[in-house]
This record gives structure tokens, sequence and C-alpha cells, in this order.
């Protein structure tokens, strides 16, 4: 008979809840449990929340409410609900009263807790709920079980005081705090330690790291610390806000050898008229110039980007503005979305909202315009020799294996299975919209 504990952890949102739930998974595994992909095998059940689009929060009440069943059958099951959404006024409450299943609720900021609360509801036989409302100090240490073996996220920084109109991150992540160059360098020291080859230092606006800090450093000089840790092969960085993109860290970029030579720079529209109104604080004029600055300093560089539709107010004069920056800027790839109200943002409060029959046209015309530019970008490749971290085997392909460029495409290609997990050159032979083909040589 299996005396073995199971957990289960479904995770919606950014690389932050991501790293979040390996946090979660880790501390459980500290405690003699194993990970399952099998909600009926498991003693605890984890959903961690995203509140950024009302999409994400209407799969956390479907997926809760086809729990009761399993709650009904195994008293014992522990159901708990973390991150983003919880840290909404008044939404835990609302979870409680709709699925009074549930037996933990806590929010972004008490996550490092969650082994107290877990002992607690078993004890004391009832549901806890802590969501902390101010964010406190960083907690170093937290066990961890990494999704990848290869690559690793490692966050430098929580929160956001940026407050873009259409955005709750600020109010559900809290203020900007900067983790020590220390910790991060013992981090990613220890990922060295374990085979890991490339990192992704994460950040709601990574531009404003070390302001808090004292004495204070920069993002560059971060960059440039991190670039002499050896062993570490590659290291990526998101997200950056245009307008804290500064000519230092272009200049690290271009000029440390481990930085690669990607950046994600989220324009959200293409209109000054837009960006103004969701207070972005640059114009369409500044951030092309940022582009241009950036194509210039570091040559053969990916450019990747967030697009919104349909904010509100936004006429089809905006949006073609968008359409234009999308051919001029010809972006590697793009994530594309839909405006969705949230609730306690400004935006949410924007008398001229645009219809859904508005912003699906829209969403499907801007889809095909970043089709097109990936498609070029990607075409460029062919023919050429690259260098792959190699992941794994293919997704669609198990004979084949998969792994990305230092400027984050994805290639699927015939090699060698003993090179997981190491860099290898790889010949594009055929470029497709969203991924390469090619051969190991």
């Amino acid at each position: 008979m299996d005396n073995q504990k199971y957990f289960y952890i479904e995770t919606w949102g950014c690389q932050m809840n991501e790293e979040d739930s390996e946090k979660l998974s880790g501390m459980l595994k500290n405690m003699g449990y194993a990970k399952t992909e099998e909600k009926k095998k498991s003693s605890i059940i984890i959903f961690n929340t995203c509140c950024v689009r009302e999409n994400a929060e209407l799969k956390v009440y479907g997926n809760l409410g086809a729990l009761k069943a399993l709650k009904e059958k195994n008293s014992d099951l522990i159901i708990a609900v973390c991150g983003c959404m919880m840290q909404q006024e008044g939404m835990a409450e609302a979870i409680i009263k709709k699925y009074p299943f549930v037996d933990i609720i806590f929010g972004t900021h008490n996550a490092h807790m969650f082994p107290e609360y877990l002992n607690r509801t078993r004890q004391e036989n009832k549901s806890i709920i802590e969501v902390w409302d101010k964010e406190k100090g960083i907690v170093e240490g937290l066990p961890i079980d990494r999704e990848s073996n290869t690559k690793a996220f490692v966050t430098i920084m929580y929160g956001c005081n940026n407050f873009c109109t259409y955005c709750i991150v600020p109010y559900v992540r809290g203020r900007e705090r900067s983790r020590t160059p220390e910790e991060i360098e013992k981090e990613i020291m220890a990922l060295v330690d374990k085979g890991y080859k490339e990192v992704t230092l994460l950040g709601q606006n990574v531009n404003s790291y070390g302001k808090d800090l004292v004495p204070s450093l920069s993002f560059a000089n971060l960059l440039k610390r991190l670039n002499n840790i050896n062993g570490i092969e590659r290291i990526r960085f998101m997200t950056s806000h245009p307008k804290d993109l500064t000519d230092d860290v272009i200049d690290a970029v271009a000029e440390c050898s481990k930085l690669c030579d990607h950046i994600h720079l989220p324009v959200q529209s293409g209109s000054s008229k837009i960006l103004k109104e969701m207070n972005r604080k640059y114009t369409r004029e500044e951030y092309l110039n940022l582009v241009n600055k950036i194509k210039a300093k570091i040559p053969g560089v990916a450019l990747t980007t967030d697009i919104i539709v349909g904010f509100p107010g936004e006429t089809e004069e905006d949006f073609s503005e968008t359409l234009s920056l999308v051919s001029e800027v010809e972006y590697d790839s793009a994530f594309t979305f839909l405006y969705s109200t949230r609730k306690g943002t400004p935006a949410c409060e924007f008398e001229t909202q645009v219809s859904e029959e508005v912003k699906r046209e829209r969403f499907n015309r801007l889809v095909e315009e970043v089709n097109k530019a990936c498609a070029k970008k990607n075409k460029e490749y062919e023919g050429r020799t690259v260098k792959v971290l190699v992941e794994g085997t293919s997704k669609s392909d198990d004979e084949k294996l998969m792994g990305r460029t230092e400027t984050s495409k994805l290639v699927n290609f015939a090699g060698n299975k003993d090179n997981i997990g190491k860099i290898v050159n790889v010949k594009i032979t055929k470029a497709q919209t969203f991924s390469l083909l090619g051969e190991e040589i």
C-alpha cells in the first residue's frame, strides 16, 4: 500500500507566480509530500491565482467548483487558494462564502507561512484566512522545487510603483523591494553547483532594481556583477519598463558576454494618446527612439512585447497606430491581450469602454500583424548555425530535441539526447511562424 502523501499545485499567471509555486512545492517536499498531476491522489490541492485579467479569475472559480465532489469523498483533503487574486479587497471572504470547503486562503506576502497554516487547519479543524494587506521584509532561504534542471527563475525584486491605470499588480504585489546582490549571487551560484546553465532575473520592473537598497545599486551594475559568476552561461531578465530602460542597461547587454541579446519591452499601445491614458509615462516617439537605440547598440537583438487591445477610449485611429508600430519595430514575438476591466484600477472608471465585438475584431487584426513580423524575423535564421540550450525532448516529436537560442527562439531539432542540459550548435533548416527547425552539428 502506498503511504506516500501527495500534493497538487495549479498555477495561473506570470513567471513570478510560477516561482512562488516552486517555493510552495519546495516547502511541501521538505515536509515529506510528493508532487502529483492527479487531483484525486492528492492530500493537498493548491490553486495559485492571478488577477491581471478576468479570464484568469473565471478559471479559478470553475476549478474550485469542481473540487466540491472531491472534498465530499475525502474530508481529509486540504484545499488552499493563494496568490494575487486573494489580495483583492473582499475576495478571500467571497471565496469562503461561495466555496466553504476551502481550508486555507493566503496572499502574496505570506506564502512562506503556508506550512504553519497547514498544521493549524489540521489541528483546529477550521478554515484559515491569512491575507496580509502590507508587504513585509523579503524572506530568504526558502526551499524551491524547480520545474527545470537547466534553467531557473531568480526573483531580484518584488512589487511595482508604476500604477499604470489598467493594472492591478501594484495593489496586490505591493511596493518595490529589492533583494540584496549578495543573496541573488548566492542563489545563482547554488544553481551553478546543481548544473543549471541559464537564469532569468524576474521583477515587475527590473529596471527599478536597487533604488531602495542602502547603498543603492543600479540594475546595470547588478547585471555586470552577475556576468562575472563562473559557470552560469546565460542570463535573461524581464520585465523592463520602457521609461526606465537606461543607456547603461543597454550597454550592459551589449558588452556582457552572458547576457542574452533579447529584451522584453512592453509597449501596450502604439498611440501616444492611449499611452498617456494608461499612465505609461512615454510617448510613441520615445518608445521608437528607444527601440532604434537598442537595435543600433545590440545588432541582431530580439525584441518582444506586450500589447493591450481595446483600452477605454481607443479609437480606430489609435489602433491603427498600434498596427503601424508593430510593423515598424518588427517584434520577434508579442503577447497580445484584450483589455480586461479590473475593479479598483482607474481605467475601470473610464467612461468610453470599447465593446467586446470591436475588441475581438481588432485583436484578430493585431495577431495577424504580429504573426507576419514573427514569421519574417524567423525567416532570417534559415541557413544559420546558432547556439541552443537543449531543454529536453520536443513536445511535437519525441524523437527530436527542443531548446532555445540566445534570442529566445524555440528550436526543434534532430540531435543527441545525451546533450540535454548542454549548449550545442544547431543549423536552422526551416523557419516557422512560432519556431525553428534544425539539426545538431
